[in-house]
């Protein structure tokens, strides 16, 4: 397993910081927000200094009850290529529902949603992870996410989960020690336990973030500082095992870069603490040494083993298409509830799941403001209470790109708008990017512009 060794999450806000900042081995970006034709500038610098660069997706849904896209994956794919990456990583999650499968409309949750622990999914899991390792030129390493929710009729615990799945795929694991402690706050699940199950030589590396706490549910802002108990959860995996590499996430509201900084010593700080516990612990330290030593070549073992042990038929995903189907079923009647109003599932927290739906939607009004930066201009200050009211009834089904324009569509043809020039304004907007290419490239355009200019300041 290679090690990293410290990094940070690389956004265009804090480019610049992350280029000046001392002690960074390595970055990861947004698979989706990177063209592999048009690197950043930024991060073809890092790279040129020999920094590594790790592409993380957040668009695969591997946990969906779908075989993932070829699309998508030759996507990845490529920006793991152009970034000259030693691995690629995605989210244990499912991100989209419905479709063929429970013959209904495709429905996209706009976020990462958790997969239920349970033997189907399971089984759903591994082999969309094996088909995605096929088509992947490196590695792929996946990430356990956090969860507001509980799924009813749970199988396993998320490490008997995690464990089997490197088992069974010889997968390696992203493990997040932030959403660790999320789901000890919002489920009750017992961080220490997780670790205790993990299979620790399958680790590649480790993420930390912060969040907040709102009646009584933490959120996973990666927008705020990391918390004490978050670091005590990494010294707790780093006197177990040293991790290969340790990143720091920040995805919104960016300090100063001193702040960032003082918060990577801090992430230093917890992994020293946890590595002088395992080195003065006579079993920790020939267990530590033992799996360091080794877990490169268990990695590749465990990946072996399965290639032997299991027909090429069972690997192809021979029989799962009834728990496909089953999944299938369960994701969609979840996924409709939190974005579509319809009625909640059996044995859910029906509150919970309130609170679900109204991040689903939070998420979706920041994500359409970052995609369409002009509607908030556009809007003012009503742009958000406008969003959230069309998020209610319409749920997102192609994308925020699509999502924006049948926002901006939904306020021009629903007569929501009393302001005149902020409806000519946004239908403008809408005109422009509605069609197969911009309007201002089309004959006759400026004419007309010009031309509806003039009969609007009479």
């Amino acid at each position: 397993m290679q090690r990293l060794g410290t990094g940070i999450g690389w956004r265009p806000e804090i480019a610049d910081a992350v280029e000046r900042m001392p002690g960074i081995d390595w970055v990861e970006t947004v698979a989706e927000n990177v063209c592999p034709g048009h690197l950043p500038e930024s991060l073809a610098r890092l790279r040129r200094r020999g920094v590594t660069v790790i592409p993380h997706g957040v668009s695969l849904g591997l946990g969906g009850a779908d075989r993932p896209d070829a699309d998508r994956l030759t996507a990845l794919a490529e920006r793991a290529s152009a970034l000259g990456s030693p691995l690629v990583t995605e989210h244990i999650a499912f991100v989209r529902a419905g479709g063929p499968l429970t013959a209904s409309p495709r429905l996209e949750a706009g976020h990462l949603l958790p997969v239920p622990r349970t033997r189907d999914a399971l089984d759903v899991l591994c082999e969309n992870i094996r088909i995605a390792q096929d088509a992947l030129p490196v590695p792929l390493a996946v990430e356990n996410i956090a969860a507001l929710i509980s799924w009813p009729g749970e199988e396993m615990s998320e490490g008997q989960f995690l464990y089997e799945l490197a088992d069974r795929t010889g997968v390696r694991l992203l493990i997040d020690v932030a959403n660790l402690h999320t789901n000890h706050v919002n489920r009750g699940e017992d961080p220490a336990k997780a670790l205790a199950e993990l299979p620790l030589e399958a680790i590649a590396y480790v993420h930390v973030a912060g969040g907040f706490e709102r009646d009584g549910v933490w959120h996973d802002s990666h927008a705020h500082p990391v918390p004490r108990p978050v670091l005590d959860i990494l010294t707790d995996l780093a006197s177990r095992v040293s991790p290969p590499g340790v990143l720091l996430e920040r995805d919104e509201n960016f300090p100063e870069p001193a702040e960032l900084e003082r918060e990577l010593g801090s992430i230093r700080g917890a992994l020293e603490k946890g590595d002088a516990e395992r080195r003065t612990s006579a079993e920790g330290a020939t267990e530590g040494a033992a799996l360091a030593e080794g877990a490169s070549e268990a990695a590749t073992l465990m990946e072996g083993a399965f290639e032997q042990a299991v027909p090429a038929e069972a690997r192809a995903g021979a029989g799962t298409d009834p728990a496909r189907q089953r999944l299938a079923l369960a994701q969609a009647a979840l996924l409709s509830a939190l974005v579509a109003g319809t009625p909640v599932p059996e044995g859910f927290d029906r509150v919970r799941l309130g609170v679900q739906a109204r991040a689903l939607a939070g998420k979706r009004a920041d994500v359409v403001a970052k995609v369409a930066p002009e509607l908030p201009v556009i809007l003012g200050q009503g742009y958000r209470r406008g969003f959230l009211a069309y998020a209610h009834g319409h749920p997102m089904t192609d994308g925020y790109r699509r999502d924006a324009l049948d926002f901006a569509g939904y306020l021009l043809t629903e007569g929501r708008l009393e302001d005149e020039r902020v409806r000519a304004e946004l239908r403008e907007w809408w005109l422009e990017r509605s069609g197969p290419r911009p309007r201002s490239r089309r004959p006759g355009v400026r004419l007309a512009r010009a031309t509806r200019r003039v009969l609007l300041r009479r």
